[in-house]
């Protein structure tokens, strides 16, 4: 198929058709489940733990490993892509998709379940950066591409808030492998029907896979991973300070290779914007505070307050909705004011949301999970729907792959890193507090079982002494409800300080104005060094290609001849 595409020198390319927009639906299907596989598990926990009985760090672990394999692994594929076709990553992530969601589905252990969910992250890292890239060289009418970008933006981030409400809903009628199952239908509509619907793309002047690179990005993920988890949870040792000095020197390893390899995997020029730069801190910072304060809110609904998954899941909705909100508002007012604003903006609000739920206590709490959600939602929602958009029209579109799995690999990381984090500090809270106030005479096994997790609380009541078990329900209760404070607490203070950051470093970035894409609106941002992004060649108006040199204009954002 011809991928070839004609660009005027202002910028207004080949306007998509019905087909394109067809085949967009068909690429945000599968982005959306990537992201729901981050969340669509909270509601099925409680179940989950009552039949495989995981301890509290293989909950986490079933948790993480799917977010941290997809992080380690989006550069990798979105490169890859970029080599041997996107289209055919696609394909083959759905296959790998479909077996890992089997495998989960009918797990038998916590470790079957943690291996499964493995595969469900290497499969998500060839799914994710496929569909965005693909959309880069499907829609190449600026304003055209900043509405699918858009909707596809809605898609992946409404995916981790639909989540836990598919989850509820599956867990009313069926068993919790249930919650995986549902990918099979929609993989085997991508692998039907991408054939006709989506045009293949490759970069015609890729160079050789470069295999140390791929090993090195996720060797150099896992350990800092590790280590940020295991001092969190048990507090300060030498061999989890050893973990995160390995992570950072592989990770230090990775980007001097980047620098001196012929066909680098990153274009390291792209972070010499500071527009770039800011903006892929600034949505992993939100997504940190996002999924480590979602961790916990559906245990709380099910097993502080007893409501059923059904309406658990129901209370969770309208985060649902403010996410779609703050996505459309952001694309319009981005039109009017400075991105800076509002990006700072959006996380400032998202931080209101957050401590508007620390309101809760062990006896009630639905109105502030509402309202505290509807605003985290629509404030992250905003600044997903600007970055997303920025970072992938930033890049040319022969490294459109490496550039999505950029913006993908911040949400997923900052998604995986923060449940780890926050995750790891509301447990911790949790066990001292049912330390020292759990019943006394319980037998060791009990009180280990109780202080582990609030499910193995609930399990260890059911089997005591009507006046004992509602004692140590209520200690339990008690001790998560304030580990979700003082997690909530932490992610509020991480989402106020990347406000500011992000509203300073993101000042110069001018209105997108009805006619240009974020990458334009960007190329008036002074260089960091005090030149000018035209004059210095350092903002997103000089992407350079793979190490074939040169610099563009305001066209380096659309589709170029001979593409």
């Amino acid at each position: 198929m011809d991928t070839t595409a004609t660009t005027t020198t202002s910028g207004s390319g080949q306007r998509a058709g019905r087909k394109e927009w067809i085949g967009l639906i068909l690429l945000v299907l599968p982005g959306m489940l990537v992201s729901m596989d981050m969340s669509v598990l909270y509601m099925a926990l409680p179940w989950l733990g009552a039949d495989l009985r995981p301890s509290s760090t293989e909950m986490l672990w079933i948790i993480d490993i799917y977010g941290f394999l997809l992080a380690g692994l989006l550069i990798t594929m979105g490169t890859l892509g970029d080599r041997i076709g996107r289209r055919r990553v696609l394909m083959a992530g759905a296959v790998l998709f479909a077996i890992g969601s089997l495998a989960a589905a009918y797990s038998t252990s916590p470790e079957m379940l943690i291996a499964a969910r493995a595969l469900l992250g290497i499969g998500g890292a060839t799914l994710a950066p496929s569909t965005l890239s693909l959309i880069r060289n499907m829609f190449h009418d600026p304003r055209q591409r900043r509405t699918a970008i858009g909707v596809w933006t809605a898609g992946f981030s409404g995916g981790a808030m639909l989540g836990p409400i598919v989850g509820g809903l599956l867990m009313e009628v069926f068993w919790w492998g249930s919650v995986f199952l549902i990918n099979l239908p929609a993989m085997a509509l991508v692998l039907l029907l991408a054939p006709f619907m989506v045009p293949e793309y490759r970069d015609p002047k890729a160079g050789k896979f470069d295999l140390l690179s791929a090993v090195l990005s996720l060797a150099a993920v896992l350990p800092v991973i590790f280590g940020m988890k295991m001092i969190a949870t048990h507090g300060f040792a030498w061999t989890y300070v050893l973990s995160l000095v390995v992570g950072i020197a592989l990770g230090a390893a990775f980007l001097r290779r980047q620098r001196t390899v012929d066909h680098p995997m990153i274009d390291l020029d792209l972070f010499r914007s500071r527009a770039f730069s800011a903006s892929l801190g600034a949505v992993t910072l939100a997504m940190f505070a996002m999924f480590g304060v979602m961790f916990f809110m559906s245990q709380y609904l099910q097993l502080v307050l007893g409501l059923r998954p059904l309406m658990a899941a129901l209370w969770t909705m309208p985060s649902l909705l403010g996410m779609m909100v703050g996505v459309t508002v952001a694309t319009i007012v981005v039109r009017f004011v400075r991105p800076g604003h509002v990006v700072g903006s959006g996380l400032a609000l998202a931080a209101v949301g957050v401590l508007v739920i620390t309101g809760i206590s062990a006896e009630s709490g639905l109105v502030y999970i509402v309202i505290g959600g509807i605003l985290m939602s629509a404030g992250l929602g905003a600044v997903t729907a600007l970055i997303t958009d920025l970072i992938v029209s930033s890049a040319p579109p022969e490294r459109a792959g490496a550039a999505s799995a950029l913006s993908e690999t911040a949400n997923e990381f900052g998604g995986a890193v923060g449940i780890a984090v926050l995750g790891s500090i509301g447990t911790a809270v949790y066990r001292s507090h049912v330390s020292a106030d759990a019943p006394t005479g319980l037998p060791d096994a009990a009180l280990d079982a109780a202080r582990d997790t609030l499910a193995g609380a609930a399990g260890v009541a059911a089997e005591l002494p009507s006046a004992a078990a509602q004692e140590l329900l209520g200690v339990a209760r008690e001790a998560f409800t304030h580990g979700i404070h003082a997690s909530s607490y932490a992610g509020a203070g991480v989402l106020m300080v990347t406000a500011v950051l992000a509203a300073v470093l993101l000042r110069h970035t001018r209105p997108h104005g009805d006619g240009g894409s974020a990458a334009d609106a960007a190329e008036e941002a002074p260089d960091p060094q005090g030149g000018d992004a035209h004059g210095a060649g350092t903002g997103p108006a000089d992407v350079r290609t793979g190490g074939t040199g040169g610099s563009s204009g305001p066209a380096a954002a659309a589709p170029r001849s001979g593409a």
